[in-house]
């Protein structure tokens, strides 16, 4: 790109990622992740269920159907160790749950085996004991961002997008994020760190920007 294109670019705000024609999944912010989270009641056992489901996907990046066909079997709710059987390209992998998901699961279960029918083979089931349907998860995401006032198009697949963006983020590590989504290409994992320096050219474009006369002032 020639040094008059780029001045052009920068100053109609054109970012980084747009000039380079990548596509950059919507993400969560925190702030967002609180405010959908905070929508399913867990007065009732579809809202414990719900509320759950959501978070387990926004803490390890689970895909809708790989959420959806999970199994107690498949979970040690005393490590926290999830593993992901026949997950995409038919590949299993190994995950981990911290101490407040794993809480949250115990609760569920307890609520499950009370109030729930069927055999509780699955970990999220409906009132008669199917597993949850993908169709039904996608419009329940659906209804709880536009509870939640939040005005991005979101659907399940956002939430692994925003599990992949805040662990690269935190961590830096693109090998380890991309073994935790389990990509066999690394080039599908790489969107995240376009997101991130995405981040730090905003970031920088606004540093003291109100200071007079600029930066070197």
């Amino acid at each position: 790109m020639s040094t008059q294109k780029i001045q052009k670019a920068y100053s109609e705000g054109e970012t980084m990622t747009q000039r380079k024609g990548f596509k950059i999944p919507e993400v969560l912010t925190d702030t967002e992740q609180e405010a959908l989270l905070s929508q399913p009641n867990p007065r009732y056992p579809t809202g414990e269920r719900n509320r759950a489901l959501l978070r387990l996907m926004l803490d390890t990046g689970l895909r809708l159907s790989e959420a959806t066909a999970l199994r107690w079997r498949d979970i040690n709710l005393t490590t926290g160790k999830l593993m992901v059987r026949q997950g995409k390209g038919a590949k299993d992998r190994t995950l981990w749950i911290g101490d407040e998901d794993l809480d949250m699961l115990r609760s569920w279960r307890e609520r499950q085996a009370r109030d729930v029918a069927g055999d509780h083979e699955h970990v999220f089931t409906t009132l008669e004991g199917n597993p949850v349907s993908p169709r039904y998860v996608q419009a329940m995401v659906k209804r709880y961002a536009a509870r939640a006032g939040i005005e991005k198009d979101i659907h399940p697949h956002t939430l692994r997008h925003s599990f992949a963006t805040d662990i690269y983020r935190q961590t830096t590590n693109i090998r380890l994020t991309q073994k935790a989504l389990g990509h066999s290409n690394l080039a599908t994992t790489q969107i995240y760190t376009h997101i991130v320096d995405e981040e730090l050219e905003d970031a920088l474009r606004t540093f003291r920007k109100s200071r007079p006369g600029g930066v070197f002032a």
